[in-house]
């Protein structure tokens, strides 16, 4: 039986590939290596924003993204480059917001000789008086570079809202 040109190319490009990693969780059900990794990854970048009033932890954090970022916001716009988001994470969030992922929400998907998208919830937090009461989605494409490094290359921040209970 003959193959359709529509299945052979379908087949060539990999889109009837089976499904592989969804979620970094192996078949026993356990979290995998990759995602153990942008976790840590996602915790470093979060630290030092969250310390971000410190002109150190703002260089630390900036260490993070690569200098070509693009960070898409639904309240706040579009940034282009990692100095024009640092700028508004200086003076919008630094001294002002700490963010604090929902525990379980992280997802981490593997990239084909790239890195990994990261998807999550977090809530925003008053420094002033500690209340956490907004609360977002987000997903972050983050690159392995040559060097062993991870940087993130894309941040999309949405569904910005008063978090309930």
């Amino acid at each position: 039986m003959r193959m359709p040109s529509c299945c052979a190319l379908a087949i060539g490009l990999g889109l009837c590939a089976p499904a592989i990693a969804v979620d970094d969780i192996d078949a026993t059900g356990a979290r995998g290596e990759l995602h153990a990794t942008i976790a840590a990854q996602d915790a470093a970048v979060f630290d030092a924003f969250n310390r971000c009033d410190d002109p150190a932890q703002l260089d630390r954090h900036a260490s993070h993204f690569d200098a070509a970022v693009e960070f898409y916001h639904d309240t706040g716009g579009v940034t282009w480059t990692r100095e024009d988001m640092l700028a508004n994470t200086r003076q919008y969030a630094c001294g002002r917001f700490t963010r604090e992922l929902v525990p379980g929400s992280l997802r981490v998907y593997p990239i084909k000789d790239f890195g990994a998208i990261a998807q999550g919830r977090h809530h925003f937090c008053q420094v002033s008086s500690g209340a956490c009461d907004g609360i977002a989605d987000f997903t972050m494409v983050w690159r392995l570079q040559a060097d062993g490094q991870w940087r993130i290359t894309r941040v999309l921040s949405y569904g910005h809202r008063a978090a309930s209970g």
